[in-house]
């Protein structure tokens, strides 16, 4: 298989299990249950749980090509990344319009007064600036820049672990999975850029 249809079918791979959650929240809409008794509530802790697992996974993406050494998964960083921001955006939505019904005076008093609301729109906030600047345009404009801007990645995922830690207070065993699966993903990162860093200086 030559390097185009490898990319190819790789990219197709990530679209498909990226939209699965998606299709499996869209059969249970329409032909389960209905998201249970409470549809909304439902409905934002499914799009946050998915949208800090997609993250997650993205985080991923640049340890595992580097141990693999199949450097083909660089081609789907920014795509994983994109997902993430659609889940994201999808459990902003359901917040702002669904439970809160744009009552921007709550809103703000929600945000100010409820920790975990707080952190959870800065995770999101950061996510933005990452999801409008990862055009190949924006990439080629912003040079150098474009990287340190992305690093904002690693806080959201932070804050966006803090924020389901908080929100989960009675069963925090979820939030642990994607604790330690972020807090590893992390160390591999900080490993390689520190054994990089000391070759560097060794040269």
């Amino acid at each position: 298989m030559d390097h185009r249809r490898r990319v190819f079918v790789l990219k197709a791979g990530v679209w498909l299990a990226c939209l699965i959650p998606l299709g499996r929240v869209t059969h249970r809409f329409f032909l389960g249950d209905g998201l249970g008794a409470n549809p909304i509530e439902e409905l934002e802790h499914w799009s946050g749980f998915t949208a800090l697992w997609v993250l997650t996974a993205a985080l991923g993406v640049t340890p595992l090509r580097r141990i693999t050494g199949w450097n083909d998964l660089q081609k789907v960083r920014r795509l994983v990344g994109l997902f993430a921001f659609f889940y994201a955006f999808l459990h902003m939505a359901a917040y702002l319009a669904l439970d809160q019904f744009f009552a921007w005076s709550f809103i703000v008093e929600d945000v100010v007064e409820r920790p975990f609301i707080t952190v959870g729109t800065a995770a999101f906030l950061m996510l933005v600036p990452l999801a409008l600047t990862s055009t190949r345009g924006w990439i080629r404009r912003l040079g150098r820049t474009w990287v340190r801007l992305h690093r904002l990645v690693y806080a959201s995922a932070v804050l966006g672990v803090i924020h389901f830690f908080w929100k989960e207070r009675a069963d925090t065993l979820r939030p642990w999975y994607v604790a330690l699966a972020v807090g590893i993903l992390l160390g591999v990162r900080a490993y390689f850029a520190l054994r990089a860093r000391w070759r560097g200086a060794r040269a």
